[in-house]
């Protein structure tokens, strides 16, 4: 590992490490609302709409008091939809709320609104709960993989999680694809907050190089 290396994700992360969750107002907790709240971001954050509107569209949701799986699977229909375009998530609004109604009565009746028991369900094995994630409605591979990114922050047995949008960011600064050995370049950071600076790199240019102009 050069001192190069160690200089970029040092820049990469005290410019850019914050998780989506923070950003969208989530307090991420072991507990069921939090959670539940980051698997609407991820499901939001999954489409091919930029992160601002997603995470936008995430507070307006929980502004609109749905914070919990009961709260948006009992809400009428449109009331999801028009917190979705407060948000600015109109392109998908329609179909998205239709999403968010099923997947939350999907996890009240068969995980009692509390994806702790998902992950116990899998014994805690990261790929099994990948594969139970990707049973709500509209979250695919991606979805739960930005599931997986940010909870690792508080499913420590998930970590490091650094999926393939990560390593992309990775590759575009010019570092290793490895996650254990980005992990050790970043030192204390935490992997969360290291795959979000990651993604952020992966998806803007910009953001690559700035990072790599101040680590020069």
């Amino acid at each position: 590992m050069s001192r190069d290396q160690r200089r970029i994700v040092r820049e990469l992360v005290g410019a850019h490490g914050q998780t989506y969750a923070d950003e969208a107002g989530i307090r991420l907790k072991d507990t069921p609302q939090p959670l539940y709240r980051l698997l609407v971001l991820a499901h939001l954050l999954s489409a091919r709409i930029s992160a601002s509107i997603a995470v936008a569209a995430a507070r307006a949701l929980s502004e609109a008091g749905l914070r919990d799986p009961r709260r948006m699977a009992g809400a009428d229909w449109q009331e999801r939809v028009d917190a979705l375009g407060r948000g600015g998530y109109r392109r998908y609004d329609e179909r998205t709320a239709t999403q968010l109604g099923e997947a939350a009565e999907l996890l009240t009746e068969r995980w009692g609104g509390d994806l702790r028991r998902l992950r116990d369900e899998a014994d805690g094995d990261v790929p099994d709960v990948r594969r139970l994630l990707q049973e709500f409605p509209g979250v695919g591979p991606t979805g739960a993989d930005i599931f997986l990114r940010e909870a690792q922050q508080v499913w420590p047995e998930a970590a490091p999680y650094l999926d393939r949008k990560a390593l992309q960011g990775a590759e575009r600064l010019g570092l290793p694809r490895d996650p254990g050995r980005l992990v050790a370049l970043a030192g204390k950071a935490e992997p969360a907050v290291l795959a979000a600076a990651l993604v952020r790199a992966a998806v803007d240019k910009d953001v690559a190089e700035e990072t790599l102009g101040h680590a020069a």
